[in-house]
């Protein structure tokens, strides 16, 4: 349905329009109602930006991880769906209503006709695009506060958790004193028996029991070394991926943020072979 005027004039982005103006765009503008955790739209949709008049709506995307991930929660005369819109490309996000919403269905000419009448109002779109931007920061930000450790620690193994047991008690100082103590122990009330000695010099026994020793320990310390490659490799592939997120994510935002100028480089064109002046930007 159609958009009434006075919902527009509660929408930061276009409350400065005048009546004629906010009637013309009122025209083309519709106007949605949603239900409490409705689907708004979904990726592969098409590109339709949103205004959100009342209520509030949480987007999302999947990462390669196979999780949803919060890309941005706007809220009451805020937008998104924006870049989609923009480049009049499908959603790459899904969204969903949180609670009861209502909002703006705006196409591509609805904006391009705002423009026309309003070329200042794309100083509030790239407001908007900038909101995304530091969204999109932060989003990156929290995905490189994963901790590597806690990932392997999920994917760990019964025989992996006591190869590590093992390894950390075997190269601490209670491991050393304990076993210098034991052998002392042993030796002194093998040399105090004598002839009742079950292990006398030259400490055969010993011998066999320190060899079977490390001939078990030596394989079990580089298991755990090789968790230890495991989690530096982890670590280096999150690293990876957070730097590849956010290469894309400045490029993405960077190539829409010159489309927006370019379009509104042509309309202020526009505007001034009509003889209608345009202020200058800044």
């Amino acid at each position: 349905m159609s958009c009434k005027p006075e919902l527009l004039k509660n929408v930061p982005l276009f409350s400065l329009l005048d009546d004629d103006e906010t009637a013309v765009l009122a025209s083309h503008v519709e106007a949605k109602a949603f239900a409490a955790r409705q689907r708004i739209y979904k990726a592969g949709d098409p590109g339709m930006a949103y205004v959100i008049v009342s209520g509030s709506v949480r987007v999302t995307t999947v990462d390669e991880d196979a999780q949803e991930v919060t890309v941005d929660e706007p809220t009451k005369g805020d937008f998104f769906g924006f870049a989609s819109m923009l480049e009049q490309t499908p959603h790459q996000t899904n969204a969903m209503a949180l609670e009861d919403s209502e909002c703006l269905e705006v196409s591509r000419d609805d904006i391009e006709a705002l423009l026309l009448k309003k070329p200042m109002a794309g100083m509030d779109l790239l407001t908007t695009l900038g909101h995304q931007f530091h969204a999109a920061h932060q989003l990156v930000r929290l995905r490189a506060t994963r901790n590597p450790n806690e990932i392997i620690e999920k994917e760990m193994t019964t025989g992996e958790r006591i190869a590590d047991a093992v390894a950390s008690f075997g190269g601490s100082w209670t491991f050393i004193i304990t076993f210098a103590v034991v052998l002392i122990v042993y030796t002194l009330a093998n040399e105090i028996l004598d002839k009742k000695a079950w292990d006398p010099y030259p400490f055969i026994l010993l011998n066999l029991f320190l060899s079977m020793l490390a001939a078990i320990q030596a394989p079990v310390i580089m298991m755990s070394q090789n968790r230890q490659d495991t989690k530096d490799r982890l670590r280096g592939e999150l690293d990876f991926d957070v730097n590849r997120r956010a290469e894309s994510e400045i490029q993405g935002m960077a190539r829409k943020l010159n489309q927006l100028d370019e379009r509104i480089e042509d309309l202020s064109d526009l505007l001034r072979g009509k003889g209608i002046p345009v202020a200058e930007k800044g």
